[in-house]
């Protein structure tokens, strides 16, 4: 991780600017404000922040507009500060691309701790330039791309961290408890049931055939493995013997 990594604020309210500016400053984090969603895009598109922390509830564009924008461009990193706690709010917020989510009043340390995890869970996820092709997807580790039959697959950033890490991978088999950790962090190491869910999510946008996988293949007891060879172009078997599998 680099030094001071820059952490975008976006709140309409003075004092939570405030206090965030402060206390991550504190921890050692460089601190850009925005109080308006507006004003949000323009600093994601100019500042290029290592992480997001976006207030909701903002006038004019809300917090998840915001989100959904700047999803067209960008896999910043976003966590998702707001005063609704209700698990429907949480769940919507993390499907349309949130990394976290908080809910007002705060612990600031907490704030902290959660940037600092989505910051190291970022890091993992840049890729090596590399390409891995299973069937007729071609994965772009690189530029952090999925293609099938030329189009641009609409993964959302959860769904495409978890292909990255099978993809980084292919071939091999993945524990379900790794995955769960590198995609979602520590404390999500026994939530199979909830892997299941996002594996079938990847599947029914990769896949044929969803219900008969072939591309991602699920392996009783241990996790799942992606069908696949790293390959640096089209029919280079010499490049893809040779490239690193993560």
């Amino acid at each position: 991780m680099n030094p001071e990594p820059v952490v975008l604020v976006a709140d309409d309210e003075a004092g939570i600017l405030r206090l965030l500016r402060l206390e991550l400053s504190g921890q050692g984090f460089q601190v850009i404000t925005a109080t308006s969603g507006h004003q949000a895009l323009d600093l994601l598109e100019e500042q290029r922040p290592d992480v997001v922390i976006l207030d909701i509830m903002m006038p004019g564009m809300s917090g998840l507009e915001v989100m959904r924008r700047s999803r067209q461009h960008t896999t910043t990193p976003i966590i998702l500060l707001t005063a609704r706690g209700s698990d429907r709010d949480r769940v919507n917020g993390l499907e349309l691309g949130a990394d976290d989510y908080i809910v007002k009043p705060f612990n600031l340390e907490e704030l902290a701790a959660r940037v600092r995890a989505v910051l190291r869970r970022s890091e993992w996820a840049r890729g090596v330039p590399q390409i891995v092709r299973a069937g007729d997807v071609e994965i772009n580790l690189d530029r952090r791309l999925a293609i099938r039959e030329g189009e641009p697959l609409p993964l959302t950033r959860h769904e495409w961290l978890l292909l990255h890490c099978l993809a980084a991978n292919a071939g091999k088999a993945m524990l379900s408890n790794e995955l769960l950790g590198k995609v979602w962090g520590a404390e999500y190491y026994d939530e199979v049931q909830y892997l299941r869910v996002w594996i079938s999510r990847l599947r029914h946008k990769l896949e044929k055939d969803p219900a008969n996988p072939v591309l991602i293949k699920t392996l009783p007891g241990i996790g799942y493995m992606l069908v696949a060879e790293p390959d640096g172009e089209r029919g280079n078997h010499l490049a893809a013997s040779e490239a690193p599998l993560g």
